[in-house]
């Protein structure tokens, strides 16, 4: 089978693509013959990480993400049942022609739904809406959403209609991608590229907004809790520009929150939570009330994926097919 690996940190020239071995599953794990793996920006800044960023990781090393596909095999304690079921699960070791991932979090996959598409139900989609729950929205809310052509952001704009934010504004790193966004449902578009976006927003509404979803991190997160209302609450879920940033705590007196959401802390904490939140996508996905937006790769196209994730230009999810 074909797998990607990279063996030094560096540009996307670093990512090849070789010949491996199907792997076996382990105890509770399962092998998936992939029909689609929707890829992770973050994959992008571990790969290019410095030897003191935050993002470094030992190499070699393969790419996240989340795979569609077929069960082939099941490991030992796992349902055999599995085995020539459809289903989506984030993986370590995602961009390959086969994938083993752990079973206790598979999503069932319905025919219906494109692979590109149910590509977005283990991570993407579950980071929109548990951000949003945890900003805690409510009908009639002002809402802030940054990164919001990127594959958790363009969900994330459409989620917030759907739990009742009255205002949506969606804030990008470039003036181009306004038109989509406002196609997805954004009432207003923000270009935080641009000195002076925050006063935009903030002449817009005086008063301040309610909630703000943030995946940049640094100077804009400092923005966008700047721009929060009295009881306003700010959610963390990234940090694009590739620092976190601090947070003084003069910044939260005036009643403001700021927390910060982990799909893997939800599954932890409030594992029926995390698996409702899926359904419900699921269910959003099929009927067209969600809409995923995707670009496809082939997987031997993978260092001209990394580029356009580099250039900031995706739209939506970037997705490898074999």
């Amino acid at each position: 089978m074909r797998r990607i690996r990279y063996y030094s940190h560096g540009g996307p020239e670093v990512l090849v693509v070789e010949e491996a071995a199907v792997p076996e599953p382990g105890p509770r794990q399962v092998l998936i013959r992939a029909e689609a793996t929707g890829l992770n920006y973050v994959d992008v800044q571990i790969r290019g990480a410095s030897e003191t960023s935050f993002f470094r990781r030992p190499v070699p090393a393969g790419l996240t993400g989340d795979v569609v596909g077929i069960v082939e095999r099941a490991g030992e304690g796992t349902d055999r049942a599995l085995i020539g079921t459809r289903v989506a699960a984030l993986a370590e070791d995602a961009c390959a022609d086969y994938v083993v991932a752990d079973a206790d979090w598979l999503v069932p996959v319905p025919a219906s739904l494109s692979p590109e598409a149910a590509s977005v139900l283990p991570t993407m989609g579950t980071v929109a809406l548990g951000a949003l729950r945890l900003g805690r929205i409510t009908a009639g809310d002002t809402v802030v959403i940054t990164a919001a052509a990127g594959g958790i952001g363009h969900l994330a704009v459409q989620l917030a209609r759907h739990l009742g934010a009255g205002t949506v504004i969606a804030a990008a790193g470039s003036a181009a991608k306004a038109d989509f966004l406002k196609e997805l449902g954004a009432d207003i578009t923000a270009d935080y590229s641009q000195p002076g976006w925050a006063d935009q927003v903030r002449q817009a509404f005086p008063g301040g907004v309610n909630v703000v979803l943030e995946a940049v991190g640094g100077s804009i997160l400092l923005d966008c809790i700047d721009l929060l209302a009295p009881f306003g609450r700010a959610v963390g879920y990234g940090a694009a520009n590739g620092e976190w940033g601090n947070v003084p705590l003069l910044r939260l007196t005036a009643l403001k929150s700021l927390s910060a959401f982990s799909v893997l802390a939800l599954r932890a904490a409030a594992p029926e939570q995390a698996r409702g939140n899926i359904a419900e996508l699921a269910l959003l996905l099929q009927s067209g009330e969600l809409r995923a937006v995707t670009k496809t790769l082939p997987l031997a196209d993978i260092a001209t994926a990394h580029r356009l994730f580099e250039e900031r230009s995706v739209l939506g999810r970037l997705v490898l097919t074999p």
